[in-house]
Formats: C-alpha cells, structure tokens, sequence
C-alpha cells in the first residue's frame, strides 16, 4: 500500500462521533461551546441556554472535550474566535 493510499485509510471521518468542549459561561445560564462532528478540530462556536445545551449533548450524544489551555503564547491573526470580537476594537 502507498504511503498516501495508508494516510487516506487512516484519516477516514466518522462521522458519528460528536465533540462537545466548553469555552464559557455568560449572563442568565448561557453556555459557550464548541460542536464537532467528526474531527474535534473543525468545530462551530454555538451558544445555548444550559437547558437547551444538555438536552443537545444528549441528542447528539457527544464525547465532552477538555478545555483548552491558555499556553500563554501570542495568539497567531487566524487563531480567535467569535467570542474574541466582542472584546476587541475592529479598525
């Protein structure tokens, strides 16, 4: 087998697993997270009421994510989220 045929065969997605990792909390029980299918590096940052928010992760059935750590390192132009907008003043 050639090394890309090999790559290809282990890089298939699956997409019946489903990533969950939180990012935060805001005011009146919101939840900030990240939903994955897949691959737990493509993600979309969703925001639910904790209600709402359970009953997604139960609906999915989601495999919860560790936080992500703060390494104290520069933060790269294409390494933010959404989140980060609301804190920073756009030229």
């Amino acid at each position: 087998m050639s090394a890309v045929a090999s790559q290809n065969a282990q890089s298939t997605l699956d997409a019946s697993r489903r990533f969950v990792r939180v990012c935060g909390e805001r005011g009146k029980g919101f939840v900030e997270f990240e939903f994955a299918i897949g691959e737990p590096e493509v993600f979309a940052e969703m925001i639910l009421e904790r209600s709402d928010f359970l009953a997604f992760c139960q609906a999915n059935r989601v495999e919860m994510l560790p936080p992500h750590e703060d390494s104290g390192l520069a933060v790269g132009d294409w390494d933010w989220r959404m989140s980060d907008a609301t804190k920073t003043r756009f030229k």
